[in-house]
């Protein structure tokens, strides 16, 4: 894959982090994790035609299958479910919401944390990228306040954190490679049943709304 190639699916890694947070439908919001999912999908079998790894294929599969297309069918088939609408509802409004984001694209981008982005040195701007992608990836989970948005940050979060894996070619660890896919395995039933729990006994998935949960 050219280095063209891999740019641009760092740009869809970062782009679609943002559309994430400001997005006002549920749709949008499982589109662009799809997406999302996709291009880390397809930076995993660029590095398995470059390394052979049969291990490194098996993550390649089970992304595709569990984030690409099992966890948006789940999520759709919810939403259409229990009609659930996308909080809207979030800690900051838009203005500071969007400065946030500028904030914590720049502090991503700053010599304060160039060691870590200079970890090799031809991909520190796609490992600045990557970090600015983690960084607005938790900062969606504080932000917003429906469950299913906060659940989507957890799974974005993860997409940043194995494309920064990658970036910094520490794809080929057979532990890292295991720890992929047990996180994807986990995060995936927790998200099927969390959400579903949560609508059933609240009716709502705004966490703002559980405020009476006690010990």
């Amino acid at each position: 894959m050219s280095i063209f190639a891999i740019q641009f699916l760092a740009g869809i890694l970062f782009l679609s982090t943002i559309f994430l947070h400001l997005t006002k439908k549920n749709f949008g919001a499982v589109t662009a994790y799809s997406v999302q999912s996709f291009a880390i999908t397809l930076l995993l079998l660029n590095s398995f035609f470059e390394t052979k790894s049969f291990h490194l294929l098996l993550v390649v599969l089970v992304t595709l299958l569990i984030k690409v297309i099992f966890a948006p069918t789940f999520f759709t088939k919810l939403i259409k479910k229990y009609q659930l609408t996308f909080s809207i509802s979030t800690q900051l409004n838009t203005p500071l919401t969007l400065l946030t984001i500028v904030a914590f694209s720049a502090m991503a981008h700053s010599t304060m944390l160039s060691p870590l982005t200079a970890i090799i040195p031809e991909h520190e701007t796609l490992l600045s990228l990557a970090l600015s992608a983690i960084f607005l990836s938790f900062f969606l989970i504080v932000n917003h306040k429906g469950a299913l948005s906060q659940i989507i940050g957890v799974l974005s979060l993860e997409n940043s954190i194995v494309a920064f894996a990658i970036y910094a070619g520490l794809e080929q660890s057979p532990m890292l490679e295991l720890g992929i896919i047990f996180d994807i395995l986990i995060w995936s039933v927790i998200a099927t049943v969390f959400v579903s729990m949560i609508y059933r006994h609240f009716g709502s998935i705004d966490t703002s709304v559980m405020k009476h949960l006690t010990d």
